[in-house]
């Protein structure tokens, strides 16, 4: 297959580009999500026209707006940051990326929970990276999160499973917007986007109804927005289990009194955190595989990543 395009922090990859001229090497996203994942990294102090190695830095003053300076010598850095960070991410637009991986806690690439200080070195509040902002400030809808949360099972299976996602519906996209092909990938995403949201779920529904009362370019633009939005809220145990049980339905006339019941008591354990989806979900794709409804045999829900990721192993 190929390979999926994202943003990641130099570091992440073994580069030696952190202040103290070290890395901070994450061999999931190397070696593991790196098979299915072409990186195009960045750096923003070093690409900025910082040394290696240099003095640490953090953000000071206003959290909506905060200054990067020197630790120790109170060098203003602002400026050449923004500059800097306006230009790359204008070429990161042709990079055509699927989402972004940042740095935890990088006063320039920390997406969330960064420390901010005031004039007098006292920690106020935390915040955003000057270039992490400005990022997710220029690209609104592309899926992106930092090493620190991705150590979470379910942050990390909600991120991967919205970088597919998004790799398809532009895929789809580039081969020409037509109602039908938003149709399909509506129909084809059901489930997934129920196990995330059944209000975007219903707010999609209505977009895709609508079709042929609006411009495509209008059209296309309020589904994927509304789909990115409402796969950032994670798939709880109970939307997972609302979601098998609807799957479920599917088998009422083809399986056996004991079948059905082991199913539901195989629900119940994965509502109860006993097991992980991955069980519920390998019984159903056997169900599927042997009696073959067409409407299910095309749903991502049932296989939205690579199966060697094992990301429903742990959720």
């Amino acid at each position: 297959m190929k390979k999926i395009r994202l943003g990641i922090s130099s570091c992440l990859l073994g580069e030696n580009v952190r202040y103290n001229g070290g890395h901070q090497l994450d061999k999931f996203l190397r070696d593991t999500l790196g098979k299915y994942a072409e990186y195009v990294p960045v750096c923003p102090e070093v690409e900025c026209g910082l040394s290696i190695p240099r003095e640490a830095m953090r953000l000071v003053g206003d959290p909506e707006d905060p200054r990067l300076l020197t630790r120790n010598t109170l060098v203003d850095h602002t400026h050449r940051m923004k500059k800097w960070a306006a230009k790359r991410l204008s070429e990161l637009e042709g990079e055509d990326l699927r989402g972004f991986i940042f740095k935890s806690r990088s006063p320039s690439s920390g997406m969330t929970g960064v420390k901010v200080y005031d004039e007098t070195g006292t920690r106020i509040k935390k915040g955003t990276g000057i270039f992490a902002r400005a990022f997710m400030d220029w690209f609104p809808i592309l899926p992106v999160e930092d090493d620190g949360r991705l150590h979470d099972p379910g942050l990390r299976e909600n991120f991967i499973e919205r970088i597919f996602t998004y790799d398809r519906w532009r895929n789809m996209e580039s081969s020409g917007r037509t109602r039908g092909k938003l149709v399909e990938f509506h129909s084809r995403h059901k489930y997934l986007i129920l196990s995330h949201s059944r209000k975007a779920l219903k707010e999609l529904g209505a977009l895709t109804a609508r079709a042929g009362k609006t411009s495509a370019a209008e059209l296309y633009g309020s589904y994927v927005t509304t789909l990115m939005e409402g796969m950032k809220l994670q798939a709880t145990a109970k939307k997972n289990a609302d979601v098998l049980m609807h799957i479920m339905g599917y088998f009422k006339k083809d399986l056996s009194s004991d079948e059905k019941q082991e199913l539901l008591e195989i629900f119940d354990n994965f509502r109860k955190g006993l097991i992980p989806l991955v069980v519920p979900v390998t019984l159903l794709n056997h169900y599927v595989r042997k009696y073959a409804p067409e409407y299910l045999m095309g749903q991502y829900y049932l296989d939205p990543h690579p199966d060697e990721l094992m990301l429903r192993n742990h959720v």
